[in-house]
């Protein structure tokens, strides 16, 4: 999802004076594999994809952080402009978010989830050598907060956002497939002695999007197998960088993220060296219902209930499990129907979604930004409703 319309307009000066912990922010290459004190490394024998999402548990997205660039007069090959003293930490705050410390993300575990989902730009701080070669600083903070995750013991979920789109939209594929393998190439050698508890996500919701002078039609057998050459090549490069990554688990994303496209015939999943390490992501059960305005009844019930099923005959009958890498976390009262609505409380609508996802055995990732549903300086969800909401789901998938 784009980063909300309340940061479209954060000042630039925000950023400008934030500090950096990891470092000078100068060039360089994101250097050999690192592995953590708070991670062992071990990789779990007959692990399968089915087995880790029945544990991932209920998710939450660090959304408007590491995905954040600033966009206002961006590089010919990154789309992002340089700001302040061009450290981290600027481009982590520069949509708004707090820096990341440890004990917001032991909170996030204290609340119940036990997955996070980061997302990352990854061309922030990048020099133009021609081999998209990711900032050791910049990947370094990422790695902090993997850390301040797996000292919690969370599933985390890394991969490519936004920058994905910034290259499908200004550069011919063969160019797009190119940048793609050389990043995942850094990705996977900076993290493979990670144990199975660190997951990557080839990309985000930009898969099946046209560069605009190709004049191919959205949908098109093209567009479809542009889509599956993307998920391709993540998967290779990731496997063929070894060590723990030849049996990792790895994310498919789907055309759009959108459940229709992606339910299609002409997604196919990659094909993958390792047996049952492939997960699908798609995003927002009740997608369509919800830009319309028509939460909370029936006809919102059937819609997200018929998106379900539509996965689970595609995916998970094929024992293929389904990551929904994004749900929504607060339901406005604008979005919610004034047709005799059947639930009207946020709370209670996003616990319907939740259960849903659950009953179907997805991995429900809420979707989530600097003191939105989760307070970042607090530590805590800010609603007890929606606190007791996810105790609840959470309790439920332990016991299942």
């Amino acid at each position: 999802m784009k980063k909300l319309s309340l940061f479209l307009v954060i000042p630039l000066m925000l950023a400008m004076f934030s500090g950096c912990a990891s470092g000078s922010g100068s060039a360089g290459s994101a250097g050999e594999n690192k592995s953590s004190e708070f991670d062992n490394g071990e990789m779990r024998s007959d692990f399968t994809a089915m087995t880790c999402a029945k544990e991932m548990g209920v998710g939450i997205n660090l959304g408007n952080t590491f995905e954040a660039y600033w966009e206002d007069t961006g590089k010919e090959f990154t789309g992002a402009q340089t700001i302040g003293e061009n450290t981290p930490q600027n481009y982590e705050t520069c949509w708004g978010a707090v820096v990341t410390t440890p004990e917001c993300i032991d909170g996030m575990k204290s609340a119940g989830f036990h997955t996070v989902r980061i997302p990352v730009y990854w061309g922030n701080m990048m020099e133009n050598d021609g081999n998209y070669t990711i900032n050791a600083d910049y990947i370094a903070r990422v790695k902090e907060v993997v850390d301040y995750c797996r000292k919690n013991d969370m599933y985390v979920i890394l991969n490519i956002h936004h920058y994905d789109e910034f290259l499908i939209k200004h550069q011919e594929k063969e160019e797009v497939l190119k940048a793609v393998g050389h990043l995942w190439e850094q990705i996977a050698e900076y993290f493979k002695d990670y144990s199975d508890y660190l997951v990557f996500e080839g990309y985000n919701e930009a898969l099946g999007t046209p560069k605009e002078e190709n004049g191919w039609a959205e949908r098109s057998d093209e567009a479809y197998a542009y889509v599956n050459d993307m998920n391709q090549v993540f998967v290779d490069t990731v496997r063929k960088s070894g060590g723990n990554n030849a049996d990792r688990i790895l994310i498919a994303s789907g055309y759009w993220t959108n459940i229709d496209n992606t339910t299609n015939e002409n997604f196919k999943m990659p094909e993958d060296s390792a047996s049952d390490k492939m997960m699908v992501s798609v995003h927002y059960i009740d997608n369509a219902m919800y830009w319309t305005n028509q939460v909370g009844g029936t006809s919102w019930i059937d819609y997200s209930t018929e998106q379900c099923e539509l996965l689970k005959n595609r995916f998970t009958a094929e024992n293929i499990p389904v990551f929904v890498g994004e749900c929504t976390s607060i339901y406005t009262a604008d979005h919610v129907t004034k047709h005799n609505p059947q639930y009207t409380e946020s709370s209670e609508i996003m616990g319907y979604i939740l259960d849903m996802a659950v009953d179907y055995g997805f991995v429900p990732v809420l979707w989530d930004t600097n003191d939105n549903f989760y307070s970042r300086t607090e530590n805590k969800i800010k609603s007890d409703s929606d606190q007791t909401v996810i105790t609840e789901v959470a309790e439920r998938i332990q016991k299942s």
